[in-house]
């Protein structure tokens, strides 16, 4: 029985743990861990943005990277092509409409050819 709880307890840790890794970011959207980085996810109609920032919250340029947010749209996965905008944004056009918080993930490369993604439920 103890064995029991104990366990339960582990997992409950364990799924809170992953949960506070998404969180509110400075432009309205989701922000999730990618690597090195942290990736704040906008979404609005069709118009995909992403902001990247560093492990201390500071913006990192875009310049450089390149990137991929992979999207549930209508129970299906919708990829949009990311390209560097102004400052430290990365943005794209989905086919549809995305609602305010779809699930799916970014992922990035770097302007070094590193990888990294982040993961948004």
């Amino acid at each position: 029985m103890m064995l029991q709880r104990l366990t339960l307890v582990a997992g409950l840790l364990g799924a809170t743990a992953a949960y506070a890794h998404e969180t509110a970011g400075a432009h309205g959207g989701r922000v999730a861990d990618a690597g090195d980085f942290h990736v704040e996810l906008v979404t609005k109609g069709e118009s995909v943005d992403v902001y990247v920032s560093d492990g201390r919250q500071k913006p990192v340029p875009a310049a450089g990277f390149k990137g991929t947010a992979i999207l549930v749209v209508g129970g299906k996965p919708a990829r949009v092509p990311l390209e560097p905008a102004d400052g430290n944004r990365l943005t794209g056009k989905a086919a549809a409409a995305l609602g305010a918080s779809p699930k799916g993930a970014v992922q990035l490369t770097g302007p070094d050819g590193a990888t990294a993604s982040g993961k948004f439920n």
